[in-house]
């Protein structure tokens, strides 16, 4: 029983000794530990996170996923340019799940809504609605792209006389672009602006500028930038170019308002066709054919 009582007692001490010459290090480690911790919440009780960072995030990835593979001509990249094009800050993920969301929304809905009727109005219908789903979000891209491309011709005359002003008065082509982005509004400034801010992060002016012409698609801004780059590379003025160019570009938009005048009556006339003759008809001979009626009956 000593003899045991006395390993007991050395084992203690052995312990103490240990705990006393390693106590200093410990004390080191966790105070390390703390400082690198230092900040952070670990959460313990399952995930917090928004409903959207936790599910709807996850699932447009896939969805996305899915339509890129079930339409491989499909790319990120070209949905990016349409997207860009249109104006949109929606991420192309975002766009191409709204595409199978729709497409997969629309065959639901048109087997629910056909149920009734039977099975091949059910298919017919969910067909339909399906692709109806796949491809108006499509055509709302394409609608805005052309509409913001016709809003850029038409305030690109303006933009290169107040460019054109400012260069003649002595400012160089970035401060003249800069005066653009302070006195004008909409598509166009706001291309001016990104244009800009590509080349004060390093971007070449060349670049810049077929990265806008790029975005925009418009042939009278592309006439612009290849005239820019020209006067660039072989040193000539650019006051005079800007000149020439915008009222270039002025004639273009009094054309294509020309031609769209042209347009109206032709337009005009299956409207008129479909739904005012019918009217006129029946208001001048309905009179006509009842006196017609009435005597025939006699």
């Amino acid at each position: 029983m000593l003899l045991v009582l006395a390993l007991a007692c050395l084992a203690g001490a052995g312990f103490l000794i240990a705990e006393v010459a390693t106590g200093p290090a410990r004390l080191r480690r966790a105070a390390v530990g703390r400082a690198s911790t230092y900040g952070k919440i670990i959460l313990r009780k399952g995930d917090t996170r928004p409903f959207g960072e936790r599910v709807l995030i996850p699932m447009s990835g896939r969805m996305a996923a899915a339509v890129l593979r079930l339409s491989p001509r499909t790319s990120v990249e070209a949905v990016s340019r349409k997207l860009i094009t249109a104006g949109m800050t929606m991420s192309p993920q975002t766009f191409l799940a709204i595409k199978g969301t729709g497409a997969v929304g629309g065959l639901i809905l048109g087997f629910l809504l056909g149920g009734v009727g039977g099975a091949g109005v059910a298919f017919l219908l969910g067909i339909t609605f399906a692709v109806a789903g796949w491809i108006i979000p499509e055509y709302i891209v394409s609608t805005r792209a052309k509409a913001r491309r016709e809003t850029i011709r038409a305030a690109l005359p303006d933009a290169l006389d107040l460019l054109a002003v400012s260069v003649e008065a002595g400012l160089g082509f970035d401060a003249s672009i800069t005066k653009i982005t302070e006195h004008m509004e909409g598509a166009l400034s706001n291309e001016f602006a990104l244009m800009l801010g590509e080349i004060r992060v390093g971007e070449g002016r060349s670049d810049a500028l077929k990265k806008m012409e790029q975005r925009v698609g418009a042939p009278e801004l592309s006439s612009f930038v290849r005239s820019i780059i020209q006067a660039d590379q072989l040193g000539i003025s650019l006051g005079r170019i800007l000149r020439v160019q915008a009222e270039d570009t002025r004639l273009k938009r009094q054309a294509a308002a020309e031609e769209k005048a042209m347009k109206a009556p032709i337009k005009m006339l299956f409207p008129t066709v479909l739904f005012i003759f019918p009217s006129m008809f029946i208001v001048v001979l309905g009179p006509a054919i009842l006196n017609f009626l009435t005597i025939f009956k006699s």
